[in-house]
């Protein structure tokens, strides 16, 4: 069963961009987010000179996929600052670490493990990450410890704007599961598809917008209707792999989020579309329908 988070959020110099300390109320992870030109206050915050976890990540510009890099230390500044020399990508870096001075070396690199694992079926991020750490041996108590704790970093990591950890089609997890049984299954949202001129394309609509799925086929044409922005993104697609050329049409190698379903419909179709009027549950009720389903009759 799961329960509703309060997160807390200091910002000493009240700057939203600035360096920003979060934790969950009533629990032991912290968490400081800091840019990368501001590396030398860290020096100030006992909370980064421990044993923690910190991920680096690439502002988000244009369609591309950004990248990230996920790292452990025993003082987790001064790894920062080798990486200040050694790594050019970053501009922003978030420390996880624990209130209670009690994470070891193990338990960091455990961490470690299990946060490369869970932002890699995530797949948000590009994950700069030479080799695939291995996940310390510890003992059951202390493993499902620090599976409360990833929870926690889950949930704070996306509420300061990095959802690493976040699927695009968000699980549904099984009651009293710890976040390392968690069952990947979709949603609640029912499955709509989409079908133009023999291509054929499945999505779902979540919090965030209108995801299509990985295995969904686009016309490789367009129209002068198509916005700009999709032909551009069409572009980036095809660059970054996320969509590659299969001949007579194109092909979706990963799960995207798009803003709007209309979005959504147009990057299939090659041309300006209506989303709600465009994709359908399996039993032919269109996205409208659900929509005006769900908003309730309307007083006449």
């Amino acid at each position: 069963m799961s329960y509703g988070k309060s997160v807390r959020i200091f910002l000493p110099d009240a700057t939203a961009a600035g360096i920003r300390h979060a934790e969950i109320v009533n629990r032991t992870g912290q968490t400081v987010a800091c840019p990368r030109n501001r590396l030398e206050e860290l020096k100030q915050w006992p909370e980064t000179a421990k044993p923690g976890v910190y991920i680096l990540f690439e502002a988000r510009l244009g369609d591309s996929k950004p990248m990230a890099y996920i790292g452990e230390s025993e003082n987790v500044a001064d790894r920062l600052l080798m990486h200040d020399r050694k790594k050019d990508f970053w501009n922003d870096v978030v420390i996880l670490t624990n209130k209670d001075d009690n994470l070891t070396k193990s338990h960091v690199k455990y961490l470690e493990s299990k946060l490369e694992a869970m932002a890699k079926t995530a797949d948000r991020y590009k994950l700069e990450n030479g080799n695939t750490p291995t996940a310390s041996s510890l003992p059951r108590a202390e493993r499902e410890a620090m599976n409360e704790l990833l929870d926690d970093m889950r949930i704070v990591l996306g509420t300061l704007g990095y959802p690493i950890l976040e699927p695009l089609i968000p699980a549904k997890p099984s009651q009293n599961a710890s976040v390392s049984a968690q069952v990947v299954a979709p949603e609640y949202n029912e499955e709509l598809t989409f079908t133009v001129h023999q291509l054929k394309a499945r999505g779902v609509q979540t919090d965030e917008g209108f995801v299509v799925k990985k295995g969904s086929t686009a016309s490789k044409t367009t129209t002068a209707s198509l916005n700009g922005k999709l032909l551009k993104m069409r572009e980036q697609l095809l660059e970054d792999k996320r969509m590659v050329d299969q001949g007579d049409h194109l092909l979706l190698t990963k799960d995207l989020l798009m803003s709007s379903s209309t979005y959504a419909a147009a990057l299939i179709a090659g041309t300006a579309r209506s989303g709600p009027q465009s994709w359908y549950t399996a039993s032919g009720v269109t996205l409208k329908s659900l929509e005006e389903g769900m908003a309730g009759p309307t007083e006449g």
